[in-house]
């Protein structure tokens, strides 16, 4: 039996020669009760090694295969140019005289956003971004403070000033620019189904007939299944015959699995990934059927720091292979999600 290095999460542990983070259901739903928490925080390393355990299992293309566009705007992910204006305006400013960088995070997105039990500390693809965003406009010593939003309350949080911007694997979408300013993507995802093995359902399809699918409150998976976004039309989950289990994180949708009370988690691919490396009995099934490009979500009116994130970004990403993004995705998420050369081009309004 080959026994997969620990990425960080301190408690992961072998059953019957399978990984498990965090130790099974019970510590999951310990965790799920943290969700509330927050915490300022210097900034440190990557906060742990992580497993060279093979690549979370997909039947169908790989999660880095072709997307199905569902945009109804050409490209949401178009941002402010970092080189057209202001990176040290009001909002940046109001930063460094309070000290601290407020942002919204998940602490239990396992790869992304995730406390290690053993250090106590957040790690993640998505804190390593923070860290990034922290430092540039701070320094060296700067501290954030990071505070765990829900998903479906990531918009509020910006919205009453609680954070400066959440970092949390938000997809940036048509009807999101409405409720927030965005940075150009730093990931490419897509909404599709993770199931237990043995699982007769077999994509976004019919098979999904009789089944319970769970997504996470304010998720584009939710939107897509249930049809919120208006109109008469039937929505997926009524055409399918699926009943859908709204949560408040994505992790309660594993729990739910695991408890029987669910047969399917519907997410982006990237989180399911994660899902997956935690519990190897859950794989990956048919194809994403949506595109769902990641972002730094701002309040809006703020150009400044808009543009500031996007040159951090820009910076973050540089050097090719030798990039601080290449080295986070070789850190964090290349063993579960393979053939990744490199983050989405940038894309700006302006140009």
């Amino acid at each position: 039996m080959t026994e997969r290095h620990n990425r960080g999460t301190g408690t992961g542990r072998t059953v019957n020669g399978s990984w498990r983070g965090w130790g099974g259901v019970a510590a999951m739903a310990v965790a799920c009760a943290l969700a509330l928490t927050s915490a300022v925080a210097p900034l440190h390393g990557h906060g742990g090694g992580r497993h060279a355990g093979g690549a979370v299992r997909v039947q169908g293309p790989a999660v880095s295969a072709r997307y199905a566009s569902t945009s109804a705007c050409d490209t949401p992910e178009a941002s402010l140019d970092p080189g057209l204006g202001s990176t040290d305006g009001a909002a940046v400013q109001a930063i460094v005289k309070r000290g601290r960088l407020r942002v919204g995070i998940d602490q239990n997105s396992y790869l992304w956003g995730f406390r290690d039990p053993a250090t106590g500390q957040l790690a993640g693809f998505d804190i390593d971004i923070v860290k990034a965003i922290a430092t540039d406009i701070l320094g060296p010593d700067a501290k954030v403070q990071y505070l765990t939003v829900p998903t479906a309350k990531r918009f509020d949080r910006l919205d009453d000033g609680t954070v400066d911007m959440v970092v949390r694997t938000v997809s940036i979408t048509c009807d999101r620019l409405a409720q927030a300013d965005f940075s150009t993507a730093y990931f490419t995802a897509g909404q599709q189904l993770l199931v237990p093995d043995g699982s007769a359902i077999t994509g976004y399809n019919g098979t999904l007939r009789g089944k319970t699918v769970c997504a996470a409150s304010g998720s584009t998976g939710l939107t897509r299944l249930t049809g919120t976004g208006g109109g008469t039309k039937e929505s997926d989950a009524q055409r399918f015959g699926a009943t859908v289990m709204p949560v408040e994180n994505q992790l309660d949708c594993l729990v739910r699995v695991q408890l029987g009370l669910a047969d399917a988690v519907f997410t982006d691919n990237a989180l399911a990934a994660g899902q997956a490396a935690q519990d190897p009995s859950m794989h990956l099934v048919g194809i994403p059927v949506t595109r769902e490009p990641y972002g730094v979500a701002m309040q809006k009116g703020h150009p400044d720091l808009v543009r500031r994130v996007n040159r951090v970004l820009a910076a973050y990403e540089a050097g090719g292979a030798d990039s601080r993004w290449m080295a986070s995705y070789q850190h964090w998420l290349a063993a579960d999600l393979p053939g990744i050369s490199g983050p989405p081009p940038a894309k700006y309004k302006e140009r």
